[in-house]
């Protein structure tokens, strides 16, 4: 009888999960460019303006859809939307607003400053309306179509071209007060289920019944006659999720086939882009095979290098900064880095973990035993190459699809002035929490508690500031995700390398990176 030797066994496993994940990567690749194929797309720049056009092949006389993204957002959120509407026929154009994606020019610094954030969006939206009505392929009929913070500045434009614009798709539209509502053509308004239903009220002033009296899934008027409006409903999923929803996508195609009908629709165009689970799958295939790869990482520490704590005397460290950070920076003023809120979110990231590393160091001074660890010259280097690796790939294997399917993620000039920055503000919270929560003897779970509170303590800060951080609210789902997924690859690099540090830099990296290339530029 033959006995395989564990560590024969750990290496097959390794191998069979890294071509699980390399199948998926594969597949999920080879499906959410499938969508794309029959298309001609190419991107180009309108005044500054990046801007994408989607058109059939063959198009001739199209009618043009230009599509608005949200706020942090860019046109690659938008391409789910766009790339169903060529495939049945009309001209699609996604755009960058200021300050987002590609564009460099800033957006508004103060969001309170409704005047010239509206005056700065349109002009970008001008821009691109221009550029596509400008295309050969382009017919005489338009639409517009937008999410979030497009969502106002699409209905100006509609009220000021009442007999240009034939139907508007907003979806889960911020709507300001004195947006005008009256005599626009066929207005069709789509929320995600999990949004607060207060997000539906402004649009209901819309409809010509009274606000209590509408009903999602009921068209009212004739969108032929072009005074249609309908309120529409996508099935579990929230502001986010809504652009990558089936039923989003078929109710905006509906409106827009009822109110400007393609004249000939290219033949074979199935249904809807479904990219959801494809991402899905793009994504958990990077993070799966982010396992087998950190197998390769150097040891730097044996044994395992970290506080070492228990419950008992984690909770208290845990505790401090996550009470104290939102208190001591509820008087700061913002506005020191030119990317809106990151400076807020730097700042607390700064704060929390010097606080947790002055509470380690006091410790230190108590017990002798939070930093146990000092290895000879040659793991510092070791510590250094895991570190890099495991950055290298938690910043660009998700990064470089993340930019290609889903939001702007290759930072320009503007933005790689700023990231170095935000990432000292992030590597001193990552690597005092991984020092704090990793270790020989460490409470289990206790990683995962102190991102808990984390996310806590940023809601606190909401709190405390709503008027100034209200747009947080929006980013914390996706920070709770996020903190989720690049745990595990902190977990796989600390399991290899036996030092906290190597994971935590890797998660301070990519977060970083994050902040630096989606939130608004507002000073170049």
């Amino acid at each position: 009888m033959i006995r395989t030797h564990p560590p024969t066994l750990s290496r097959l496993a390794g191998a069979v999960t890294a071509l699980v994940a390399l199948a998926a990567i594969g597949l999920s690749l080879w499906m959410l460019t499938a969508d794309t194929r029959p298309l001609e797309i190419h991107h180009t720049r309108a005044e500054g303006v990046p801007l994408t056009v989607f058109a059939p092949p063959g198009a001739d006389a199209a009618p043009v859809a230009v599509i608005g993204h949200g706020f942090a957002g860019s046109r690659q959120m938008m391409q789910p939307l766009a790339i169903t509407l060529a495939r049945h026929g009309y001209l699609a154009v996604t755009f960058d607003f200021p300050g987002h994606g590609g564009n460099a020019r800033p957006f508004v610094p103060d969001l309170s400053d409704e005047a010239e954030r509206r005056a700065r969006l349109r002009r970008a939206l001008d821009a691109a309306l221009a550029h596509a009505r400008g295309l050969p392929q382009a017919g005489g009929e338009l639409a517009l179509l937008g999410h979030s913070m497009a969502g106002d500045i699409l209905l100006d434009y509609a009220g000021d071209h009442p007999r240009q614009v034939a139907a508007s798709v907003l979806v889960s539209p911020y709507i300001s007060e004195d947006t005008r509502l009256e005599g626009l053509s066929n207005l069709l308004f789509v929320f995600g289920e999990w949004e607060p239903a207060a997000l539906r009220k402004p649009a209901l002033a819309a409809f010509p019944v009274a606000p209590e009296a509408v009903r999602p899934g009921v068209t009212y008027g004739d969108p032929a006659r072009g005074d249609g409006r309908r309120l529409a409903v996508a099935p579990d999923v929230e502001h986010i999720g809504v652009l990558y929803a089936g039923a989003m996508q078929a109710e905006a195609l509906a409106w827009l086939q009822a109110a400007l009908p393609v004249s000939a629709a290219p033949e074979n165009t199935g249904g809807v882009t479904h990219w959801g689970p494809w991402l899905g799958l793009l994504f958990g295939g990077i993070l799966l095979l982010a396992r087998p790869l950190s197998a390769l990482l150097p040891r730097v520490a044996a044994p395992p290098a970290g506080a070492g704590l228990s419950w008992r005397r984690l909770l208290p460290l845990a505790l401090i900064p996550a009470v104290l950070t939102p208190l001591l920076l509820w008087p700061v003023p913002l506005g020191g880095l030119p990317l809106l809120l990151s400076d807020y979110l730097a700042l607390h990231f700064a704060v929390y973990g010097g606080i947790t590393w002055l509470l380690l160091l006091a410790l230190q001074r108590r017990t002798g035993a939070v930093f146990p660890f000092r290895g000879p010259r040659r793991d510092s280097a070791r510590l250094l190459i895991a570190a890099a690796a495991a950055g290298l790939y938690a910043t660009l294997a998700f990064g470089l699809p993340i930019h290609v399917f889903v939001t702007g993620y290759l930072p320009g000039v503007e933005r790689l002035a700023v990231m170095p920055l935000i990432l000292v503000g992030s590597l001193l919270f990552f690597s005092a929490d991984a020092w704090l929560t990793r270790g020989t003897g460490a409470a289990p779970w206790g990683y995962a508690g102190t991102k808990v509170l984390l996310l806590l303590s940023l809601m606190v800060a909401v709190a405390l500031r709503l008027e100034d951080l209200f747009f947080l609210v929006i980013i914390l789902p996706a920070m709770a995700v996020f903190l989720l997924v690049y745990g595990l690859i902190d977990r796989w690099t600390w399991r290899a390398t036996g030092h906290p540090l190597a994971g935590a830099f890797a998660v301070a990296l990519a977060l970083a990176w994050g902040m630096g290339v989606t939130f608004p530029l507002v000073s170049g």
